[in-house]
């Protein structure tokens, strides 16, 4: 089987872009070009990778699989020739919106101090998971539920208490707490770049009214302008301060799991040395907070 890195360009580009039209754009080739490069992938794998009709494209199954290898063989490829003249690259962290909160300074600063010949750079992304798959980071911090996954593994860190955003002016700005029940008379907005929560919080028939936006910035003009309310993660509050937003703890909220996510086929020789690194700092601060009854991140 001769498949030569240019048909997984191609064919990368096919499964990013969705259509002939957009890959051969971002590849600067012609269209009748590419059809031929994937026409030739396909033989020389031998299966069929895209379904394709003058009016649509989808991968199938056998594409499906062959799409995030792809991306992490190329990766793997780019970082390997960057290597030869600028030396060994930094370590990337990947994180959604809220990193550790306030932990995320300490780690970085304790992994400088520990490992000072490999840096750890932060990356904010809506879906660390799929970069992970396709190598453009090496480990992740997220708070998505676990899900059993063949390509990634992941620990647990710590869990973070749930807090209210609301409105400078909102009855609840200066409260001690909030329960849900008494956020459901107004919509309450959430963030797909945060989806640490959902209206599943609430039983159902008491369920708020909700609003979707894509990002941190919209989920707060949303809060801060009065249209909503939100519920979020504590670390939100030290991550994403905002004028005229207040952060009030929940009462009976829950809690969610901070994680750590990283590919069983490791991408980066240090990814190891930092998860224990962060498991580490992050028990003692658990050990910490348990001891002085500071349960907030």
């Amino acid at each position: 089987m001769n498949v030569e890195l240019r048909h997984l360009r191609a064919f990368a580009a096919i499964g990013d872009e969705g259509t002939i039209t957009g890959a051969a754009a971002a590849l600067r080739i012609s269209q009748p070009a590419l059809s031929r490069t994937l026409d030739q992938l396909e033989r020389r794998v031998g299966a069929r990778l895209v379904e394709r009709t003058t009016r649509s494209l989808a991968l199938t199954e056998a594409g499906t699989r062959l799409l995030a290898r792809a991306h992490r063989i190329l990766t793997q490829v780019d970082d390997a020739l960057a290597e030869v003249t600028a030396g060994p690259r930094e370590l990337r962290v990947g994180f959604a919106w809220g990193a550790l909160g306030r932990h995320t300074v300490p780690l970085l600063r304790g992994w400088r101090d520990a490992r000072p010949d490999t840096e750890a750079r932060m990356f904010r992304l809506d879906d660390p998971e799929t970069a992970l798959r396709h190598g453009e980071i090496d480990v992740a911090f997220v708070r998505s539920p676990r899900t059993p996954d063949r390509d990634l593994a992941s620990l647990d860190l710590y869990r973070e208490p749930r807090v209210a955003a609301v409105p400078e002016d909102h009855p609840f700005a200066s409260a001690p707490g909030v329960r849900l029940v008494e956020l459901a008379d107004r919509p309450v907005v959430f963030c797909a770049a945060a989806c640490s929560s959902s209206a599943a919080l609430w039983p159902v028939g008491q369920r708020p009214a909700t609003i979707d936006v894509a990002n941190t910035d919209e989920w707060l003009t949303a809060i801060a302008t009065g249209d909503a309310v939100g519920v979020t993660a504590s670390a939100t509050a030290h991550s994403h301060p905002h004028p005229a937003v207040r952060y009030v703890p929940i009462t009976d909220g829950g809690s969610v799991a901070v994680r750590i996510v990283w590919p069983r086929a490791t991408t980066h020789p240090a990814t190891d040395a930092f998860r224990e690194h962060a498991r580490a700092l992050l028990a003692d601060w658990a050990e910490c907070a348990e001891a002085t009854g500071d349960v907030h991140a």
